[in-house]
């Protein structure tokens, strides 16, 4: 069969897969004889924004497809890089080229590549990144949005909910039974369902605001001898995930001050103040607008690094921090980190 495309790329996070992307993903595999899906937000840790993992998304989008077609789909994890464009627009061009390098069985012939979605809102905006590759926009498909869904598996009653979402269309009926396994059978799924309605007090906490509320925070980023001083966070959100000591800043205090503060409380860290001042060799503001589930939080995070020593300082949790370790730069795992503390820390040190 002749198509238009060698390729069709078709970029989302899936959370979860649902109907509207089902048919972005039928029209790539008409119009192209390989389908290559980049599914984003991969490596996190499971949480309200993020419940599944990108095996289990790809896995719900295989579950839509005939064997034949599941023979043309490619998919592969990409993760985020909220403070810098440009290195994510570099990890998307090179999955999609090692992919088009390993399967382009035409030689002598230049590979057609499509980029394929559908101009929803600002979620939409990567298609205008990509001009080398032609642009084939998916009408939104009964306007169906990710975030009520993900928000209604996660409330009450979710039995009832998933089986309205496939009466109604909005998800494959074979997504249907694999989420209907994971609610009933995963033990993940009841402490995100205990942190959404956490999220929920804490929003409504503030409905009573003349506007929406933005809150200011700050993080220190420690790094000695090649360790980055973490915390186990002791509550939700993000309750048993290792995060930079921090908080709120308080009404009456400079960032500098809240950020030593923070940290003195969190760690116990016996450094004295005007010591750790003096190591702090930059700082940079976070403010990715989905980077906390409690709202619009925008934090300062100052980097510090320590002078090089054989025996690292003593840490203890205290505060809102079950325990303070000391743990080697190389064995940090996004999977296991608070927010976007993993993609902070690779921005302060150099790494992004």
């Amino acid at each position: 069969m002749s198509r238009d495309y060698d390729f069709a790329v078709f970029i989302g996070r899936f959370q979860p897969f649902h109907s509207g992307h089902l048919k972005v993903v039928t029209e790539g595999l008409a119009r192209a004889g390989q389908l290559v899906i980049l599914i984003g937000s991969a490596y996190q840790p499971r949480n309200p924004r993020n419940p599944w993992t990108h095996e289990e998304r790809e896995s719900f989008i295989r579950s839509c497809l005939t064997e034949e077609d599941n023979k043309r789909l490619i998919c592969l994890p990409l993760m985020d890089v909220p403070y810098n464009d440009e290195l994510w627009v570099r990890n998307v061009q090179n999955s999609v080229n090692g992919i088009v390098t390993a399967r382009h069985s035409i030689p002598h012939k230049a590979p057609r590549i499509a980029l394929i979605g559908h101009h929803k809102d600002h979620t939409g905006f990567y298609l205008n990144l990509f001009p080398q590759w032609e642009s084939v926009p998916v009408n939104n498909h009964k306007a169906i949005s990710a975030t009520p869904i993900r928000e209604g598996l996660l409330g009450d009653d979710t039995d009832t909910y998933l089986q309205d979402l496939v009466k109604s269309e909005l998800i494959p009926a074979t997504v249907g039974t694999e989420l209907e396994r994971f609610i009933h059978n995963d033990p993940a799924y009841g402490a995100m369902q205990e942190e959404m309605a956490f999220i929920k007090r804490y929003k409504s906490a503030w409905s009573a605001a003349p506007y929406t509320p933005t809150h200011v925070t700050v993080d220190s980023v420690v790094v000695q001898s090649g360790h980055i001083l973490l915390v186990e966070r002791r509550a939700f959100p993000g309750k048993g995930l290792w995060a930079l000591p921090g908080g709120f800043v308080d009404p009456n205090e400079k960032l500098v001050d809240a950020c030593l503060r923070e940290l003195r409380e969190e760690t116990r860290l016996k450094v004295p103040a005007p010591v750790l001042k003096g190591s702090i060799k930059r700082q940079g503001v976070f403010d990715d607008p989905h980077r906390s589930a409690r709202g619009r939080t925008i934090t300062h995070a100052y980097y510090i690094e320590l002078e090089p020593s054989k025996e690292l300082p003593r840490v203890k949790g205290g505060d809102d921090a079950k325990r303070a370790r000391w743990l080697p730069l190389a064995s940090l795992n996004p999977q296991e980190l608070f927010e976007d503390h993993y993609y902070i820390i690779q921005n302060l040190i150099g790494g992004a």
